[in-house]
């Protein structure tokens, strides 16, 4: 078995990943601030370190076999209000980490790229070699990423993947009772918000757009269980070659509409969900579905729990249980 550490492991990805890991008998290291993770999602068996991702350094040493790379900060709307921090964080910070990996002679990464590199597409479903246009701080400092490790493959043998997700949903729950899931403050991804409608934590859920081009008007996303990611990084870390960069769409494959998504929410909870028409976001694309055939290629991956309603379904449950524990 091997060693790795995991950077961002208190968050919402980082963390199911890191319970992946232990579950496969590895050994697992998390390094977070804390910023916008939560301790209690290091799970257990894991060796905690509360700093930032500039602090790599004073972690990493030759014991570890790599690292997976999810400490970013990731929204939108404040990278557009304080680009600074996503340079300073997201690049900056990957430049210590791999000097850091280079210093401690750990040669595999996985890093967690994301969907926002393409901007508003130009078809769908998106290819990883379409091009790359990000319409936000955000999504440039992922794509600046990308770029930076793939110099990094070419010139010091670093053997790495990014794998860029688009919406990641749903919880993992482990055999021992333990969940893991999204405890965004503020939250704002679509079906957590929708179910806190649902608990009657809000009064209502906001469609931004209703005249999309789309069956029913409202924006087409391409939803993944956070278990399937989960999986693929794992593969990726088999997969990934010294000197090579290999660059992963992660996706189903199929897109439902905000609409769709408000509706499965009604079903699966049994509960009134009201919603309000808003205006369009700006940058917001009508469709962003995945091809995900490079990743079934390379890693031999495919999403095992594509259905919108068991996705929904395990988000509900961690849901409740948050609920209950904040009683």
């Amino acid at each position: 078995m091997s060693k790795y550490l995991v950077t961002g492991g208190a968050g919402y990805v980082g963390s199911v990943v890191a319970a992946h890991l232990l579950a496969a008998g590895h050994t697992v290291t998390v390094l977070d601030d804390l910023d916008t993770g939560f301790e209690r999602g290091v799970p257990a068996g894991a060796a905690f370190v509360r700093g930032r991702i500039q602090e790599a350094a004073d972690v990493l040493d030759p014991s570890y076999d790599g690292v997976l790379h999810f400490a970013a900060h990731s929204r939108v709307g404040e990278s557009v209000e304080d680009p600074e921090k996503y340079w300073r964080n997201n690049v900056a910070g990957t430049l210590d980490l791999l000097a850091a990996m280079r210093a401690a002679q750990v040669r595999t990464l996985v890093f967690s790229s994301t969907a926002a590199v393409y901007g508003e597409p130009e078809r769908t479903p998106i290819t990883e070699t379409d091009p790359t246009a990000p319409t936000s701080p955000y999504g440039s400092s992922k794509l600046a990423v990308d770029h930076m490790i793939g110099g990094e493959c070419a010139a010091h043998g670093l053997a790495a993947a990014s794998l860029r997700y688009f919406n990641v949903a749903g919880a993992h729950f482990t055999d021992d009772g333990a969940a893991y899931g999204e405890r965004h403050d503020p939250e704002t991804h679509l079906i957590p918000l929708v179910l806190q409608v649902a608990q009657g934590r809000r009064e209502s859920v906001s469609v931004f757009g209703d005249d999309y081009p789309t069956p029913d008007g409202t924006c087409v996303r391409d939803y993944i269980h956070v278990a399937d990611l989960a999986r693929a990084h794992l593969l990726a870390l088999e997969q990934a070659m010294p000197g090579e960069h290999l660059i992963c769409n992660l996706g189903n494959g199929n897109g439902f509409s905000v609409r769709e998504v408000i509706e499965t929410v009604r079903e699966v909870t049994g509960h009134p969900v009201p919603e309000t028409v808003a205006p369009r976001r700006s940058g917001d694309p009508a469709v962003l579905v995945a091809s995900a055939d490079r990743a079934r290629g390379e890693l031999g991956w495919r999403p095992e729990r594509a259905d919108l309603a068991a996705i929904v379904e395990d988000a509900w449950r961690f849901a409740q249980r948050v609920a209950e524990e904040s009683a």
